[in-house]
């Protein structure tokens, strides 16, 4: 009777700690993940780390959480969600209300060194658009990005 006990009580402590990894990324850790691939770029240099922040299977992304750079004219150099992004120039890229989101982005990384910007984006785990917050830096002429999807 009490090993049926411990065991309920454990299968109970393991579904609850499954359902916040379900809800997705916090602002905390988008935060984490852009320092975490800024610090990489700078001590590892630009050349070894946007292969692997493009890379889905990489240590740049994590469920509904990766990292993107933009370089200030709105050209991808690298993103963690799709990678067919990369090179293309996205300053025209508009969200589903009409926001020049990339735009945007890239002109208050011009102005400031870090921010949160909001627009509308497809999550790639939900495969729906939802609302996003999306938290960059600057690194000289890049903004290095990283956002939450909000439910």
């Amino acid at each position: 009777m009490r090993t049926k006990f411990i065991l309920a009580v454990a299968a109970a402590a393991t579904a609850l700690t499954i359902v916040p990894a379900a809800a997705g990324a916090s602002k905390d850790d988008a935060i984490a993940m852009v320092k975490k691939a800024v610090s990489a770029i700078k001590s590892d240099g630009a050349d070894k780390t946007y292969p692997l922040i493009s890379d889905k299977a990489g240590p740049f992304v994590k469920d509904d959480l990766y990292v993107v750079v933009y370089q200030l004219d709105g050209k991808v150099l690298a993103h963690g969600a799709n990678a067919k992004f990369v090179g293309k120039d996205m300053i025209d890229a508009q969200d589903v209300d009409g926001k020049l989101y990339v735009k945007e982005r890239v002109e208050l990384a011009g102005k400031q060194p870090s921010f949160w910007q909001d627009y509308k984006f497809v999550n790639p785990v939900s495969k729906k658009v939802e609302p996003k917050e999306m938290y960059c830096e600057r690194v000289d002429n890049t903004a290095v990005c990283a956002g939450v999807y909000k439910l």
